[in-house]
């Protein structure tokens, strides 16, 4: 039997969406107020689902616990309370757009999920607009 088990989780940073290799002008164009030399701030809402076989001894597909210390560890100490574009270091040179941030904290969670698991991860940046990213 397959299931699909799933850990919500919060962390608030500040961002600014824009090209280095753009000009202001199109850089206002295509990211408006998101372009904002000063930066702006989201309160992230994460969700991580793991997929995969029920394991018979134990009942559990991962046991919540260590997926959310996972998640804790790994993405609520880097994120939380920090200037994507500044802080950390994967969006040095990546634009933290939801779908970029998304696809980063796949690539962070993916080496430490069972690989006979599936991962997949939401990222609320309002409560209307989300990302959903499976490493496809």
């Amino acid at each position: 039997m397959r299931a699909t088990v799933s850990r919500k989780a919060h962390f608030n940073a500040a961002h600014r969406l824009y090209r280095k290799d753009w000009s202001m002008d199109k850089n206002e164009l295509i990211f408006g107020k998101c372009n904002n030399p000063n930066f702006h701030g989201h309160n992230y809402e994460l969700i991580v689902s793991v997929t995969g076989e029920i394991d018979k001894e134990t009942g559990f597909v991962i046991d919540v616990k260590i997926l959310a210390d996972l998640i804790k560890e790994h993405i609520e100490e880097a994120f939380d309370h920090k200037n994507l574009n500044v802080d950390v270091e994967e969006f040095q040179d990546l634009n933290p757009t939801a779908e970029n941030i998304a696809v980063v904290i796949w690539n962070k969670l993916r080496p430490l999920i069972s690989s006979d698991k599936e991962l997949e991860v939401v990222l609320y940046e309002t409560p209307r607009n989300f990302v959903t990213y499976k490493g496809e």
